[in-house]
Protein backbone atom coordinates (compact mmCIF):
# COMPACT_ATOMS: atom_id res chain seq x y z
CA UNK A 1 0.00 0.00 0.00
CA UNK A 2 1.03 3.64 -1.01
CA UNK A 3 1.82 6.03 1.14
CA UNK A 4 -0.05 9.04 -0.63
CA UNK A 5 2.38 11.50 1.81
CA UNK A 6 5.76 9.92 0.45
CA UNK A 7 6.69 10.16 -3.39
CA UNK A 8 9.26 8.76 -5.78
CA UNK A 9 11.51 11.16 -7.18
CA UNK A 10 9.65 12.52 -10.69
CA UNK A 11 10.99 11.80 -14.30
CA UNK A 12 9.99 9.64 -17.00
CA UNK A 13 11.34 5.76 -16.24
CA UNK A 14 15.25 4.60 -17.58
CA UNK A 15 14.94 2.47 -20.83
CA UNK A 16 15.65 -0.75 -18.17
CA UNK A 17 12.52 0.04 -16.38
CA UNK A 18 10.76 -0.84 -20.18
CA UNK A 19 12.98 -3.63 -20.77
CA UNK A 20 11.33 -5.38 -17.04
CA UNK A 21 7.66 -4.05 -18.07
CA UNK A 22 8.17 -5.53 -21.38
CA UNK A 23 9.84 -8.89 -20.40
CA UNK A 24 6.98 -10.73 -19.26
CA UNK A 25 8.47 -11.25 -16.07
CA UNK A 26 11.95 -11.79 -17.10
CA UNK A 27 11.62 -13.73 -20.22
CA UNK A 28 11.69 -11.63 -23.03
CA UNK A 29 13.17 -13.16 -25.98
CA UNK A 30 16.31 -14.51 -24.05
CA UNK A 31 15.21 -18.46 -24.86
CA UNK A 32 15.29 -17.37 -28.37
CA UNK A 33 18.62 -15.47 -28.21
CA UNK A 34 20.54 -18.40 -26.77
CA UNK A 35 19.22 -20.77 -29.37
CA UNK A 36 20.61 -18.03 -32.24
CA UNK A 37 23.37 -19.46 -33.55
CA UNK A 38 25.06 -16.45 -35.93
CA UNK A 39 26.77 -14.42 -32.90
CA UNK A 40 27.90 -15.98 -29.59
CA UNK A 41 26.44 -12.61 -28.15
CA UNK A 42 22.90 -11.76 -27.14
CA UNK A 43 21.12 -8.23 -27.50
CA UNK A 44 21.28 -5.34 -24.95
CA UNK A 45 17.41 -5.86 -23.74
CA UNK A 46 18.16 -9.81 -23.28
CA UNK A 47 21.36 -9.10 -21.68
CA UNK A 48 19.75 -6.75 -18.74
CA UNK A 49 17.16 -9.73 -18.23
CA UNK A 50 20.16 -11.77 -17.70
CA UNK A 51 21.27 -10.63 -14.83
CA UNK A 52 17.98 -11.79 -13.56
CA UNK A 53 18.87 -15.30 -14.19
CA UNK A 54 22.64 -14.68 -12.71
CA UNK A 55 24.58 -13.98 -15.57
CA UNK A 56 26.18 -11.25 -17.48
CA UNK A 57 27.46 -11.28 -20.83
CA UNK A 58 31.37 -9.70 -21.11
CA UNK A 59 33.96 -9.87 -23.86
CA UNK A 60 37.79 -10.50 -23.27
CA UNK A 61 38.87 -6.93 -23.33
CA UNK A 62 42.50 -7.89 -23.63
CA UNK A 63 41.38 -9.18 -27.13
CA UNK A 64 38.65 -6.73 -28.02
CA UNK A 65 41.43 -4.45 -30.36
CA UNK A 66 42.59 -7.56 -32.35
CA UNK A 67 39.33 -8.45 -33.23
CA UNK A 68 37.95 -5.55 -34.38
CA UNK A 69 40.96 -5.04 -36.68
CA UNK A 70 40.05 -8.64 -37.97
CA UNK A 71 36.53 -7.27 -38.46
CA UNK A 72 34.92 -10.13 -35.83
CA UNK A 73 32.58 -9.35 -32.96
CA UNK A 74 34.08 -9.19 -29.63
CA UNK A 75 35.13 -12.39 -27.93
CA UNK A 76 31.61 -12.61 -26.46
CA UNK A 77 31.60 -15.14 -23.25
CA UNK A 78 29.29 -15.39 -19.85
CA UNK A 79 29.46 -14.35 -16.58
CA UNK A 80 27.94 -17.00 -14.54
CA UNK A 81 27.29 -16.54 -10.55
CA UNK A 82 25.61 -19.03 -8.16
CA UNK A 83 23.40 -18.23 -5.72
CA UNK A 84 24.75 -19.35 -2.46
CA UNK A 85 23.52 -18.50 0.62
CA UNK A 86 25.75 -17.54 3.56
CA UNK A 87 28.59 -18.65 0.89
CA UNK A 88 28.17 -22.97 2.12
CA UNK A 89 28.70 -25.29 0.28
CA UNK A 90 29.43 -29.29 0.30
CA UNK A 91 32.64 -31.26 -1.38
CA UNK A 92 30.17 -32.65 -4.00
CA UNK A 93 28.99 -28.84 -5.06
CA UNK A 94 32.48 -27.98 -5.00
CA UNK A 95 33.35 -30.56 -6.73
CA UNK A 96 31.00 -29.82 -9.66
CA UNK A 97 31.58 -26.20 -9.83
CA UNK A 98 35.58 -27.13 -10.65
CA UNK A 99 33.92 -30.18 -13.50
CA UNK A 100 32.29 -27.08 -15.14
CA UNK A 101 35.18 -24.28 -14.81
CA UNK A 102 37.51 -26.63 -16.39
CA UNK A 103 34.69 -27.90 -19.11
CA UNK A 104 32.90 -24.88 -19.74
CA UNK A 105 34.66 -21.95 -18.16
CA UNK A 106 38.08 -20.28 -18.48
CA UNK A 107 39.62 -22.87 -16.25
CA UNK A 108 39.30 -20.62 -12.79
CA UNK A 109 36.88 -20.03 -10.38
CA UNK A 110 36.55 -16.50 -8.56
CA UNK A 111 35.42 -16.95 -4.74
CA UNK A 112 33.07 -13.25 -4.25
CA UNK A 113 32.65 -10.52 -1.87
CA UNK A 114 29.21 -11.87 -1.71
CA UNK A 115 30.56 -15.31 -0.11
CA UNK A 116 29.82 -16.74 -3.78
CA UNK A 117 31.26 -18.57 -6.78
CA UNK A 118 31.50 -16.89 -10.30
CA UNK A 119 32.59 -18.91 -13.03
CA UNK A 120 34.19 -16.60 -16.23
CA UNK A 121 34.19 -17.87 -19.78
CA UNK A 122 30.77 -19.86 -20.89
CA UNK A 123 30.25 -19.64 -24.10
CA UNK A 124 26.82 -18.91 -25.31
CA UNK A 125 26.63 -22.33 -26.50
CA UNK A 126 27.06 -23.99 -23.23
CA UNK A 127 25.02 -21.92 -20.67
CA UNK A 128 21.89 -23.81 -20.53
CA UNK A 129 23.98 -26.99 -20.02
CA UNK A 130 25.93 -25.32 -17.21
CA UNK A 131 23.07 -24.01 -15.67
CA UNK A 132 21.03 -27.45 -15.66
CA UNK A 133 24.33 -29.31 -14.26
CA UNK A 134 24.91 -26.59 -11.29
CA UNK A 135 20.70 -27.08 -10.80
CA UNK A 136 21.58 -30.54 -10.88
CA UNK A 137 23.66 -30.47 -7.74
CA UNK A 138 20.67 -28.51 -5.86
CA UNK A 139 22.33 -25.11 -6.42
CA UNK A 140 20.97 -22.07 -8.63
CA UNK A 141 22.10 -18.50 -10.26
CA UNK A 142 18.31 -17.57 -9.61
CA UNK A 143 18.70 -14.03 -8.69
CA UNK A 144 22.17 -14.06 -8.15
CA UNK A 145 22.39 -10.49 -10.25
CA UNK A 146 19.58 -8.55 -10.92
CA UNK A 147 17.47 -5.82 -9.93
CA UNK A 148 16.35 -8.02 -6.69
CA UNK A 149 17.73 -8.87 -3.50
CA UNK A 150 21.40 -10.82 -4.24
CA UNK A 151 22.74 -13.32 -2.64
CA UNK A 152 22.46 -13.49 1.21
CA UNK A 153 25.78 -13.11 3.15
CA UNK A 154 26.10 -14.36 6.78
CA UNK A 155 29.16 -14.52 9.14
CA UNK A 156 31.08 -17.87 8.81
CA UNK A 157 32.30 -17.59 12.23
CA UNK A 158 34.03 -20.45 12.62
CA UNK A 159 35.11 -20.07 16.06
CA UNK A 160 31.18 -19.68 17.27
CA UNK A 161 30.08 -22.29 15.53
CA UNK A 162 26.48 -22.80 17.02
CA UNK A 163 25.45 -19.59 16.24
CA UNK A 164 26.75 -19.29 13.15
CA UNK A 165 24.50 -22.91 12.40
CA UNK A 166 21.59 -20.89 13.44
CA UNK A 167 22.30 -17.67 11.17
CA UNK A 168 23.20 -19.93 8.63
CA UNK A 169 19.29 -21.63 8.01
CA UNK A 170 18.22 -17.51 8.42
CA UNK A 171 20.42 -16.42 5.74
CA UNK A 172 18.99 -19.76 3.63
CA UNK A 173 15.54 -18.96 4.44
CA UNK A 174 15.64 -15.52 4.04
CA UNK A 175 17.09 -15.74 0.38
CA UNK A 176 14.41 -17.81 -0.74
CA UNK A 177 11.79 -16.08 0.50
CA UNK A 178 12.82 -13.18 -1.13
CA UNK A 179 13.19 -15.00 -4.51
CA UNK A 180 11.42 -13.95 -7.41
CA UNK A 181 8.45 -16.13 -7.82
CA UNK A 182 8.22 -16.06 -11.88
CA UNK A 183 8.82 -19.28 -13.85
CA UNK A 184 10.92 -17.79 -16.03
CA UNK A 185 14.04 -19.43 -15.22
CA UNK A 186 12.96 -22.57 -14.65
CA UNK A 187 11.13 -22.39 -18.33
CA UNK A 188 14.23 -20.96 -20.01
CA UNK A 189 16.94 -22.88 -18.35
CA UNK A 190 15.08 -26.57 -16.89
CA UNK A 191 12.72 -26.62 -19.93
CA UNK A 192 9.96 -26.46 -17.37
CA UNK A 193 6.99 -26.51 -19.36
CA UNK A 194 4.29 -23.63 -19.24
CA UNK A 195 1.59 -23.43 -17.53
CA UNK A 196 -1.12 -22.71 -20.35
CA UNK A 197 -3.57 -20.21 -19.28
CA UNK A 198 -2.03 -18.18 -16.96
CA UNK A 199 -3.17 -14.87 -16.12
CA UNK A 200 -0.39 -12.59 -16.25
CA UNK A 201 -1.16 -11.06 -13.44
CA UNK A 202 0.59 -8.64 -10.51
CA UNK A 203 -0.01 -11.69 -8.53
CA UNK A 204 3.44 -13.46 -10.60
CA UNK A 205 5.02 -11.29 -8.30
CA UNK A 206 3.03 -10.49 -5.46
CA UNK A 207 6.09 -8.58 -3.51
CA UNK A 208 8.40 -7.14 -6.70
CA UNK A 209 5.33 -6.72 -8.73
CA UNK A 210 6.15 -6.64 -12.61
CA UNK A 211 8.86 -4.30 -12.55
CA UNK A 212 10.72 -5.45 -9.62
CA UNK A 213 13.05 -2.93 -7.82
CA UNK A 214 14.76 -0.31 -9.14
CA UNK A 215 18.12 -1.43 -8.48
CA UNK A 216 19.82 -4.45 -7.05
CA UNK A 217 18.98 -4.95 -3.40
CA UNK A 218 21.58 -6.60 -0.75
CA UNK A 219 21.57 -8.13 2.54
CA UNK A 220 24.07 -9.18 4.84
CA UNK A 221 24.22 -10.71 8.75
CA UNK A 222 26.55 -10.05 10.87
CA UNK A 223 27.92 -12.07 14.11
CA UNK A 224 29.75 -9.98 16.91
CA UNK A 225 32.73 -9.44 17.22
CA UNK A 226 33.47 -10.47 13.65
CA UNK A 227 32.15 -7.88 10.99
CA UNK A 228 33.12 -10.08 8.19
CA UNK A 229 30.36 -9.24 5.80
CA UNK A 230 30.58 -5.52 6.36
CA UNK A 231 27.25 -4.93 7.43
CA UNK A 232 27.07 -1.84 6.97
CA UNK A 233 27.44 -2.10 3.49
CA UNK A 234 24.16 -3.35 3.14
CA UNK A 235 21.16 -2.23 1.79
CA UNK A 236 19.36 -4.47 5.10
CA UNK A 237 22.06 -5.01 7.80
CA UNK A 238 21.58 -7.49 9.80
CA UNK A 239 23.41 -7.71 13.30
CA UNK A 240 22.97 -10.74 15.71
CA UNK A 241 22.76 -10.36 19.59
CA UNK A 242 23.28 -12.98 21.29
CA UNK A 243 23.01 -13.38 24.82
CA UNK A 244 24.21 -16.40 27.41
CA UNK A 245 25.27 -18.48 24.66
CA UNK A 246 21.39 -17.57 22.59
CA UNK A 247 20.72 -15.81 19.29
CA UNK A 248 17.52 -12.85 20.58
CA UNK A 249 16.99 -11.32 17.41
CA UNK A 250 18.90 -9.02 15.40
CA UNK A 251 19.46 -5.15 15.11
CA UNK A 252 18.47 -3.92 12.02
CA UNK A 253 20.42 -1.52 9.79
CA UNK A 254 19.55 0.33 6.55
CA UNK A 255 20.39 1.94 3.71
CA UNK A 256 24.07 1.00 3.26
CA UNK A 257 25.67 0.62 -0.32
CA UNK A 258 29.09 1.08 -1.64
CA UNK A 259 29.21 2.31 -5.31
CA UNK A 260 29.19 5.88 -6.88
CA UNK A 261 30.36 7.28 -10.20
CA UNK A 262 33.59 9.43 -10.79
CA UNK A 263 33.05 13.17 -10.96
CA UNK A 264 29.09 12.98 -9.68
CA UNK A 265 28.85 14.62 -6.15
CA UNK A 266 25.16 13.46 -5.98
CA UNK A 267 26.37 9.61 -5.53
CA UNK A 268 28.10 8.61 -2.79
CA UNK A 269 28.90 5.21 -1.08
CA UNK A 270 26.85 5.11 2.14
CA UNK A 271 27.05 3.27 5.77
CA UNK A 272 24.00 2.01 7.02
CA UNK A 273 21.96 2.62 9.87
CA UNK A 274 20.86 1.46 12.74
CA UNK A 275 16.98 1.95 13.48
CA UNK A 276 16.08 -0.63 15.99
CA UNK A 277 15.60 -4.40 16.80
CA UNK A 278 13.13 -7.51 16.22
CA UNK A 279 13.07 -11.30 17.43
CA UNK A 280 14.38 -13.84 14.69
CA UNK A 281 11.12 -15.16 13.45
CA UNK A 282 10.35 -11.21 12.50
CA UNK A 283 12.86 -10.99 10.27
CA UNK A 284 11.23 -11.91 6.93
CA UNK A 285 8.31 -9.71 7.27
CA UNK A 286 11.03 -6.77 8.33
CA UNK A 287 12.75 -7.47 5.37
CA UNK A 288 10.12 -7.93 2.61
CA UNK A 289 8.31 -4.70 4.09
CA UNK A 290 11.93 -2.60 3.25
CA UNK A 291 11.66 -4.07 0.14
CA UNK A 292 8.26 -3.28 -0.91
CA UNK A 293 9.31 -0.05 0.55
CA UNK A 294 12.36 0.51 -1.93
CA UNK A 295 9.70 -1.14 -4.85
CA UNK A 296 7.83 1.88 -4.07
CA UNK A 297 9.79 4.55 -3.43
CA UNK A 298 12.97 4.21 -5.05
CA UNK A 299 14.36 6.09 -7.80
CA UNK A 300 13.13 4.70 -11.50
CA UNK A 301 13.81 7.55 -13.12
CA UNK A 302 17.86 7.46 -12.53
CA UNK A 303 19.79 4.22 -11.91
CA UNK A 304 22.48 5.71 -10.35
CA UNK A 305 20.28 7.33 -7.74
CA UNK A 306 18.29 4.01 -7.53
CA UNK A 307 19.97 2.45 -4.69
CA UNK A 308 18.05 2.23 -1.33
CA UNK A 309 20.25 4.32 0.50
CA UNK A 310 19.71 7.11 -1.65
CA UNK A 311 15.71 6.50 -1.00
CA UNK A 312 16.45 6.59 2.85
CA UNK A 313 18.47 9.58 2.55
CA UNK A 314 15.98 11.34 0.33
CA UNK A 315 13.01 10.41 2.41
CA UNK A 316 14.63 10.60 5.66
CA UNK A 317 15.62 7.99 8.18
CA UNK A 318 12.91 8.42 10.42
CA UNK A 319 10.70 8.83 7.81
CA UNK A 320 11.58 5.53 6.42
CA UNK A 321 11.61 3.79 10.06
CA UNK A 322 7.40 5.03 10.26
CA UNK A 323 6.92 3.85 7.25
CA UNK A 324 8.21 0.37 7.93
CA UNK A 325 6.76 0.13 11.17
CA UNK A 326 3.32 1.30 9.23
CA UNK A 327 3.68 -1.39 7.11
CA UNK A 328 4.33 -3.81 9.35
CA UNK A 329 1.79 -3.08 11.54
CA UNK A 330 3.90 -3.26 14.96
CA UNK A 331 7.05 -1.33 16.34
CA UNK A 332 10.70 -1.96 15.96
CA UNK A 333 11.93 -2.63 19.79
CA UNK A 334 14.61 -0.48 20.92
CA UNK A 335 18.50 -1.42 19.66
CA UNK A 336 20.35 -3.47 21.78
CA UNK A 337 24.03 -3.24 22.38
CA UNK A 338 26.80 -4.61 20.56
CA UNK A 339 30.38 -4.28 19.46
CA UNK A 340 32.60 -5.29 16.26
CA UNK A 341 36.47 -5.19 16.73
CA UNK A 342 37.26 -6.44 13.54
CA UNK A 343 36.18 -7.02 9.56
CA UNK A 344 38.57 -10.03 8.43
CA UNK A 345 39.21 -13.48 8.35
CA UNK A 346 41.08 -15.87 11.20
CA UNK A 347 43.30 -18.16 9.38
CA UNK A 348 44.51 -21.33 9.66
CA UNK A 349 42.96 -24.15 12.21
CA UNK A 350 40.43 -23.06 14.94
CA UNK A 351 38.70 -25.41 16.72
CA UNK A 352 34.92 -25.07 16.83
CA UNK A 353 32.09 -27.14 18.87
CA UNK A 354 31.60 -30.79 19.28
CA UNK A 355 34.98 -31.68 18.09
CA UNK A 356 35.02 -29.92 14.91
CA UNK A 357 37.84 -28.23 13.06
CA UNK A 358 37.77 -25.52 10.50
CA UNK A 359 40.99 -24.62 8.67
CA UNK A 360 40.64 -20.84 7.06
CA UNK A 361 43.06 -20.66 3.40
CA UNK A 362 44.31 -17.32 1.65
CA UNK A 363 43.24 -17.16 -1.44
CA UNK A 364 44.69 -14.48 -3.02
CA UNK A 365 41.95 -12.29 -4.84
CA UNK A 366 39.49 -14.96 -4.34
CA UNK A 367 41.25 -16.21 -7.76
CA UNK A 368 41.07 -20.04 -8.07
CA UNK A 369 43.33 -21.82 -9.86
CA UNK A 370 46.22 -23.51 -10.72
CA UNK A 371 49.63 -21.57 -10.42
CA UNK A 372 52.38 -22.50 -11.67
CA UNK A 373 54.03 -22.76 -8.85
CA UNK A 374 50.28 -23.34 -6.56
CA UNK A 375 48.25 -26.01 -7.64
CA UNK A 376 45.85 -24.71 -5.38
CA UNK A 377 42.49 -25.88 -7.66
CA UNK A 378 44.12 -29.35 -7.40
CA UNK A 379 44.56 -29.39 -3.91
CA UNK A 380 40.96 -28.29 -3.47
CA UNK A 381 39.54 -31.12 -5.90
CA UNK A 382 41.97 -33.16 -3.73
CA UNK A 383 39.96 -32.29 -0.57
CA UNK A 384 37.07 -32.09 -1.84
CA UNK A 385 36.83 -35.60 -2.93
CA UNK A 386 37.71 -36.98 1.42
CA UNK A 387 36.13 -33.88 2.86
CA UNK A 388 32.90 -35.00 5.14
CA UNK A 389 32.12 -31.09 6.33
CA UNK A 390 31.85 -28.04 3.84
CA UNK A 391 32.78 -25.38 2.44
CA UNK A 392 32.55 -21.69 3.46
CA UNK A 393 33.05 -19.17 0.86
CA UNK A 394 33.88 -16.08 3.11
CA UNK A 395 33.50 -11.92 2.21
CA UNK A 396 36.91 -11.52 2.34
CA UNK A 397 37.10 -14.26 -1.35
CA UNK A 398 38.81 -16.58 1.20
CA UNK A 399 37.98 -20.04 1.57
CA UNK A 400 37.59 -22.30 5.14
CA UNK A 401 37.57 -26.04 5.15
CA UNK A 402 34.47 -26.46 7.84
CA UNK A 403 33.58 -28.60 10.11
CA UNK A 404 36.35 -31.27 9.98
CA UNK A 405 36.27 -34.23 12.24
CA UNK A 406 39.17 -34.63 14.33
CA UNK A 407 39.71 -38.28 12.78
CA UNK A 408 39.60 -36.36 9.25
CA UNK A 409 41.86 -33.58 10.32
CA UNK A 410 45.13 -35.48 9.94
CA UNK A 411 43.99 -36.56 6.14
CA UNK A 412 42.95 -32.85 5.27
CA UNK A 413 46.37 -31.35 6.99
CA UNK A 414 48.15 -33.59 4.87
CA UNK A 415 46.60 -32.74 1.56
CA UNK A 416 46.87 -29.20 2.25
CA UNK A 417 50.82 -29.50 3.02
CA UNK A 418 50.99 -31.60 -0.17
CA UNK A 419 49.91 -29.17 -2.11
CA UNK A 420 51.10 -26.21 -0.34
CA UNK A 421 48.26 -24.74 0.58
CA UNK A 422 48.34 -21.66 2.51
CA UNK A 423 46.78 -19.90 5.79
CA UNK A 424 48.49 -16.99 4.29
CA UNK A 425 50.86 -16.54 7.73
CA UNK A 426 54.35 -16.03 5.85
CA UNK A 427 52.50 -12.84 3.90
CA UNK A 428 52.23 -9.53 5.71
CA UNK A 429 49.13 -9.00 7.39
CA UNK A 430 48.18 -5.89 4.93
CA UNK A 431 48.17 -8.91 2.03
CA UNK A 432 45.78 -11.13 4.17
CA UNK A 433 43.40 -8.29 4.26
CA UNK A 434 43.62 -7.31 0.70
CA UNK A 435 40.62 -7.53 -1.70
CA UNK A 436 40.21 -7.02 -5.20
CA UNK A 437 37.00 -7.30 -8.35
CA UNK A 438 38.07 -8.78 -11.26
CA UNK A 439 37.96 -5.91 -12.96
CA UNK A 440 40.00 -6.37 -16.48
CA UNK A 441 39.87 -7.90 -18.74
CA UNK A 442 36.69 -9.32 -18.25
CA UNK A 443 34.36 -6.62 -16.90
CA UNK A 444 33.04 -4.04 -19.10
CA UNK A 445 32.84 -1.31 -16.56
CA UNK A 446 36.16 -1.65 -15.22
CA UNK A 447 38.50 1.57 -15.98
CA UNK A 448 41.47 -0.15 -14.25
CA UNK A 449 43.30 -3.52 -12.98
CA UNK A 450 42.48 -4.53 -9.99
CA UNK A 451 42.67 -8.59 -9.60
CA UNK A 452 45.67 -8.90 -12.11
CA UNK A 453 47.81 -6.00 -10.55
CA UNK A 454 46.95 -5.42 -6.35
CA UNK A 455 49.36 -8.73 -5.68
CA UNK A 456 52.05 -6.77 -8.13
CA UNK A 457 51.49 -3.98 -5.81
CA UNK A 458 51.16 -5.42 -2.92
CA UNK A 459 54.95 -7.04 -3.58
CA UNK A 460 56.48 -3.24 -3.63
CA UNK A 461 54.11 -1.80 -0.63
CA UNK A 462 55.22 -5.03 1.08
CA UNK A 463 58.88 -4.20 1.54
CA UNK A 464 57.90 -0.09 2.76
CA UNK A 465 56.07 -2.37 5.14
CA UNK A 466 58.90 -4.57 6.51
CA UNK A 467 61.12 -1.83 6.48
CA UNK A 468 59.00 0.06 8.86
CA UNK A 469 58.62 -3.45 11.33
CA UNK A 470 54.60 -3.45 10.38
CA UNK A 471 54.77 -6.57 8.95
CA UNK A 472 51.84 -8.40 11.15
CA UNK A 473 49.97 -4.77 11.64
CA UNK A 474 46.27 -5.56 10.59
CA UNK A 475 45.51 -3.11 7.86
CA UNK A 476 42.99 -3.05 5.56
CA UNK A 477 43.50 -2.67 1.49
CA UNK A 478 41.31 -3.12 -1.30
CA UNK A 479 41.52 -1.95 -5.04
CA UNK A 480 38.48 -2.22 -7.90
CA UNK A 481 39.12 -1.10 -11.63
CA UNK A 482 35.93 1.43 -10.96
CA UNK A 483 33.66 2.93 -8.46
CA UNK A 484 31.03 0.47 -8.42
CA UNK A 485 32.17 -1.12 -5.36
CA UNK A 486 32.21 -4.64 -5.54
CA UNK A 487 35.30 -5.06 -3.56
CA UNK A 488 33.97 -2.52 -0.86
CA UNK A 489 36.90 0.11 -1.65
CA UNK A 490 35.53 2.90 0.65
CA UNK A 491 35.59 0.28 3.39
CA UNK A 492 39.49 -0.35 3.56
CA UNK A 493 41.97 1.66 5.14
CA UNK A 494 43.69 2.45 2.26
CA UNK A 495 41.82 1.70 -0.65
CA UNK A 496 41.88 2.09 -4.89
CA UNK A 497 39.33 3.50 -7.10
CA UNK A 498 40.57 2.62 -10.84
CA UNK A 499 40.93 5.92 -13.04
CA UNK A 500 42.13 5.19 -16.22
CA UNK A 501 44.73 2.09 -17.26
CA UNK A 502 47.14 2.52 -14.79
CA UNK A 503 45.68 5.40 -12.56
CA UNK A 504 43.66 5.30 -9.49
CA UNK A 505 42.44 7.22 -6.53
CA UNK A 506 43.66 6.67 -3.31
CA UNK A 507 41.62 6.70 -0.59
CA UNK A 508 42.39 6.99 3.72
CA UNK A 509 40.48 6.57 6.42
CA UNK A 510 38.15 4.05 6.83
CA UNK A 511 37.49 2.35 9.87
CA UNK A 512 39.22 -0.95 10.55
CA UNK A 513 35.67 -2.28 12.40
CA UNK A 514 34.19 -1.41 9.21
CA UNK A 515 32.54 1.32 10.90
CA UNK A 516 33.50 4.57 8.88
CA UNK A 517 34.00 5.12 5.45
CA UNK A 518 37.37 6.62 3.79
CA UNK A 519 38.26 10.02 2.28
CA UNK A 520 39.53 10.73 -1.03
CA UNK A 521 43.57 11.73 -0.21
CA UNK A 522 45.00 11.44 -3.99
CA UNK A 523 43.40 11.74 -6.95
CA UNK A 524 44.64 9.58 -10.73
CA UNK A 525 47.84 8.70 -9.75
CA UNK A 526 50.23 6.07 -10.80
CA UNK A 527 52.18 3.33 -8.76
CA UNK A 528 55.60 5.91 -8.26
CA UNK A 529 53.30 8.11 -6.27
CA UNK A 530 51.37 5.49 -4.56
CA UNK A 531 54.38 3.78 -3.44
CA UNK A 532 56.05 7.73 -2.87
CA UNK A 533 52.77 8.45 -0.70
CA UNK A 534 52.33 5.01 0.88
CA UNK A 535 56.57 5.34 2.16
CA UNK A 536 55.95 8.69 3.72
CA UNK A 537 52.34 7.66 5.96
CA UNK A 538 53.64 4.16 6.71
CA UNK A 539 57.09 5.36 8.30
CA UNK A 540 55.00 8.01 10.01
CA UNK A 541 52.56 5.65 11.19
CA UNK A 542 55.39 3.40 12.83
CA UNK A 543 56.91 5.89 14.39
CA UNK A 544 53.43 7.73 15.64
CA UNK A 545 51.06 5.61 16.29
CA UNK A 546 49.53 5.14 19.33
CA UNK A 547 48.94 2.20 21.28
CA UNK A 548 46.58 -0.45 19.50
CA UNK A 549 45.77 2.41 16.80
CA UNK A 550 44.95 1.29 13.29
CA UNK A 551 45.86 2.90 10.28
CA UNK A 552 42.76 4.03 9.67
CA UNK A 553 42.33 5.58 12.80
CA UNK A 554 45.91 7.52 12.66
CA UNK A 555 45.17 8.82 9.48
CA UNK A 556 42.39 11.08 10.82
CA UNK A 557 44.06 11.63 14.46
CA UNK A 558 47.18 13.06 12.60
CA UNK A 559 45.12 15.49 10.10
CA UNK A 560 46.18 13.31 6.66
CA UNK A 561 42.20 13.48 5.89
CA UNK A 562 38.98 14.31 7.39
CA UNK A 563 36.87 11.66 9.05
CA UNK A 564 33.70 11.10 6.75
CA UNK A 565 31.30 10.78 9.15
CA UNK A 566 28.36 10.07 6.44
CA UNK A 567 28.17 9.24 2.59
CA UNK A 568 26.57 12.38 2.27
CA UNK A 569 30.18 14.08 3.06
CA UNK A 570 32.01 11.55 1.51
CA UNK A 571 33.14 14.13 -1.35
CA UNK A 572 33.78 16.67 0.80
Amino acid sequence: MVNPILKAPEGPPSDVERIKRESNYLRGTLAESMLEPISAGISDDDNRLMKFHGSYLQDDRDLRNERQKQKLEPAYQFMLRVRLPGGVATPDQWLVMDELAQKNGNGTLKLTTRMTFQMHGVLKWNMKNTIQQIHASLLDTIAACGDVNRNVMCNPNPYQSEIHTEVYEYAKLLSDYLLPRTRAYHEIWLDEEKVAGTPETEEVEPMYGPLYLPRKFKIGIAVPPSNDIDVFSQDLGLIAIVEDGKLIGFNIAIGGGMGFSHGDKATYPQLAKVIGFCTPDKIYDVAEKIITIQRDYGNRSERKNARFKYTVDRLGLETVKAELENRLGWSLDEAKPYHFDHNGDRYGWVEGVKGKWHFTLFVEGGRVTDFEDYKLMTGLREIAKVHTGDFRLTANQNLIIANVSSEEKKKISDLIEQYGLTDGKHHTALRRNSMACVALPTCGLAMAEAERYLPVLLDKIDAIIDENGLRNEEITIRMTGCPNGCARHALGEIGFIGKAVGKYNMYLGAAFDGSRLSKMYRENIGEEEILSELRVLLSRYAKEREEGEHFGDFVIRTGVVKATTDGTNFHD
